[in-house]
């Protein structure tokens, strides 16, 4: 099996003769690039993602790794699915973050947390982009199915559970898994040879078991809350995947100013009452709270919050990373690209920055 190693780090633009530029971390800045480099072909009501059209622009990447005992290639067949799988979503995400300020039960805004789990958007990039264009060259995508050894649904299934109504999520869901299904590939293999993206917890959730049987892209593993049935998931099968970072990658000159200005040796800052296994964090609140070198503050969403979080973690040794509602968090690859060890607390963790055996 082909395991994904995930450098939170290694997002690059590409110019047009395949040299890297500055790095580009954020998320909007990649999206915004992207919409304009294909605002001449509508994507409304195609039925080929202009995406799959290769040219030699610009095109974004992030690093592909396969252990040693994996082929050296893996051939990928990408879908060209209908736009409202697609493009359509992006559009919707692009043109609605300015106008709404919709949140979730938990307070969180919903644009920050499709950002989070935006990796769909990363991997849909670099697989579309030109072969020389890449970084690292493990995955190969091809245009004859009978090449392929799997074979990439690029639905991006988060943002219709969080910008749509339910009514509207459901149908769109009900109709991918109808497109999917139909697919002479699937129905061959029974989708054990397909990879669909449902990073966020709740996406797709309404209708996921009727693709069980393919390779899920996870931010965990964790059947035993209110996420994933018995079942659905395992290692034997699936990719657990990484958060993107909610604040700035502390790059080398950053790391060398910042190591001498980590005076705090153990910090958090979130929201400190959650449930499920996020529970722990009330408690090692209440036991750390008052230690000399600890910080744990009530976090915030927001700029604000961000920047607060960034500045903390750049000024710190260790950063506690305990679970919330999920055993798995985006503060674990924050702490990371701080330059801040983290201290993890969760159980039922699978963590994706190693290789399997």
């Amino acid at each position: 099996m082909v395991w994904f190693k995930w450098r939170a780090t290694d997002y690059r633009i590409l110019s047009s003769n395949g040299t890297a530029t500055t790095p580009e971390y954020s998320f909007l800045v990649s999206l915004h690039a992207f919409s304009m480099k294909h605002s001449e072909t509508p994507f409304i009501n195609s039925e080929v993602s202009p995406a799959s059209k290769a040219d030699d622009g610009e095109r974004f990447n992030w690093f592909v790794m396969s252990d040693t005992a994996a082929p050296a290639r893996l051939n990928v067949y990408v879908y060209e699915m209908p736009a409202k799988f697609t493009t359509d979503l992006l559009w919707l995400f692009q043109n609605s973050q300015e106008q709404t300020v919709n949140l979730t039960s938990s307070g969180s805004p919903v644009h920050r947390l499709i950002q989070k789990h935006s990796v769909d958007f990363w991997l849909y990039l670099d697989l579309m982009a030109l072969e020389d264009k890449r970084l690292v060259r493990s995955v190969r995508r091809v245009s004859n199915q009978a090449q392929a050894d799997v074979f990439y649904i690029p639905f991006f299934t988060t943002i219709p559970f969080f910008l749509l109504s339910r009514s509207q999520s459901k149908l769109l869901y009900k109709e991918a898994v109808n497109w999917i299904t139909a697919q002479p590939a699937w129905q061959r293999s029974g989708g054990r040879d397909h990879v669909l993206p449902v990073h966020h917890p709740w996406s797709m959730k309404s209708h996921r078991r009727f693709l069980k049987a393919a390779i899920w892209l996870l931010p965990d593993l964790d059947s035993s809350g209110n996420w994933y049935k018995e079942g659905e998931v395992s290692l034997e099968k699936d990719v657990v995947m990484p958060y993107v970072a909610n604040v700035r990658a502390c790059d080398a000159p950053c790391l060398a100013i910042s190591s001498s200005l980590r005076k705090t040796l153990l910090f958090f800052r979130g929201r400190i009452v959650r449930n499920s296994g996020g529970r722990i964090r009330a408690k090692l609140a209440a036991v750390l709270r008052d230690e000399k070198g600890v910080v744990i503050q009530e976090g915030s969403s927001g700029v604000e919050g961000n920047a607060a979080t960034e500045l903390g973690m750049r000024r710190s040794v260790f950063c506690l990373s305990p679970a919330g509602d999920t055993p798995s968090s985006a503060r674990l690859f924050d702490a990371i690209v701080s330059g801040c060890i983290p201290v993890v607390v969760s159980d039922k963790l699978d963590i994706n920055l190693v290789t399997g055996e």
